[in-house]
């Protein structure tokens, strides 16, 4: 039996123009400097932050939940625009702690790509653009991509009780990565690099 008391109803207010969450709970700030061990090209991210003063690569606004069966986690994923070396700037990507668990992301501005991978190599990228929709199933991890030339901002949808599995893809990478290639963005293999 759930108790009526666990969680109170609420609303929050979502800046939908500029993509953010006013008055969040808690908001998780990664710099070019958090992001060391993901990028192709170490030295250009260094190069980045010590010449461009370590700027933001994204931003996650959340008013949190209790993180147990039956709740909803969301979020607002606010990813900057930028390159290291040839590469998009990206987020970290993570696996859910409990491999059953999906999400949802309903871009709300910009443009990118989701890729998703899977423990045994199968991988693929999704389209983000303002109004679509992107399904990660249970058991893929995935990452952001900004491909375009503003903030890419999503609203994100999971179980709460999903937590987050950083530490297998900051080990393990993804086998593709989002590239520019004659001016475009292009999905590389990593082992091409």
């Amino acid at each position: 039996m759930v108790e009526p008391d666990a969680v109170r109803p609420f609303g929050v207010e979502i800046d939908l123009q500029n993509g953010r969450m006013l008055r969040p709970e808690r908001t998780t700030v990664r710099r070019a400097s958090d992001m060391r061990g993901y990028y192709a090209d170490p030295g250009a991210l260094e190069r980045l932050i010590e010449e461009g003063d370590n700027p933001v690569h994204y931003e996650v606004f959340e008013t949190p939940v209790p993180e147990t069966p039956g709740n909803l986690m969301y979020c607002i994923s606010a990813l900057q625009p930028g390159l290291v070396g040839q590469e998009f700037f990206m987020t970290k990507g993570h696996y859910h702690e409990v491999k059953e668990t999906a999400e949802l992301y309903l871009c709300l501005k910009g443009q990118g790509l989701m890729l998703m991978k899977t423990e045994t190599g199968d991988c693929t990228a999704e389209a983000m653009a303002r109004g679509r929709l992107v399904y990660v199933p249970p058991g893929w991890a995935h990452r952001s991509a900004n491909t375009g030339a503003e903030t890419l901002v999503s609203f994100c949808v999971y179980p709460a009780e999903a937590g987050h599995n950083y530490g297998d893809i900051e080990q393990e990478g993804f086998p593709k990565r989002v590239l520019r290639v004659n001016g475009r963005p292009e999905l590389v293999s990593a082992a091409a690099e």
